[in-house]
C-alpha cells in the first residue's frame, strides 16, 4: 500500500490516521481535508473488514490501531454487525468545498448505512 506522505514524518502520519479512524468510528462521520479523507477511507475499510471477522486475533489487530477500548468495542458490536452482508464500501467521502481561511479542499467522511 502506497500512502500519501501528507507532509509528515511516518510516526506522525501513523498517529494522525489512528486519531482520524478513532474519531470516525466514535462519531460515525468527521470533517477533514480531502487528501486526509481519502487516506482515512483506506484505513477505515480495512479495519471494518477485520472487525467483521470477529475473532480474538482481529480484535488485537484493530486494538493496535484504535487506542480507545470503547471505540474498539463499538466497532466490533455495532459497526461490524451492520455490514455483515456488505462485501465492501463501508465509507463515503463527500467533497464540501474550500475551507475558510486557507482554502484547503474539505470533505466529509461518513459510514454508509
Amino acid at each position: 500500500m502506497i500512502m500519501r506522505k501528507l507532509g509528515r514524518h511516518p510516526s506522525h502520519r501513523q498517529a494522525l490516521m489512528r486519531n482520524l479512524a478513532t474519531d470516525l468510528f466514535a462519531h460515525e462521520r468527521i470533517r477533514t481535508t480531502e487528501v486526509k479523507a481519502k487516506e482515512l477511507q483506506q484505513v477505515a475499510e480495512k479495519l471494518i473488514t477485520m472487525a467483521k471477522k470477529g475473532d480474538l486475533h482481529a480484535r488485537r489487530q484493530v486494538a493496535a490501531v484504535i487506542a480507545d477500548k470503547e471505540v474498539v468495542k463499538k466497532l466490533f458490536t455495532e459497526i461490524a454487525t451492520r455490514y455483515t452482508e456488505r462485501p465492501g464500501g463501508y465509507t463515503r467521502v463527500m467533497k464540501l468545498g474550500p475551507r475558510r481561511g486557507d482554502a484547503a479542499p474539505m470533505a466529509l467522511v461518513e459510514l454508509v448505512e
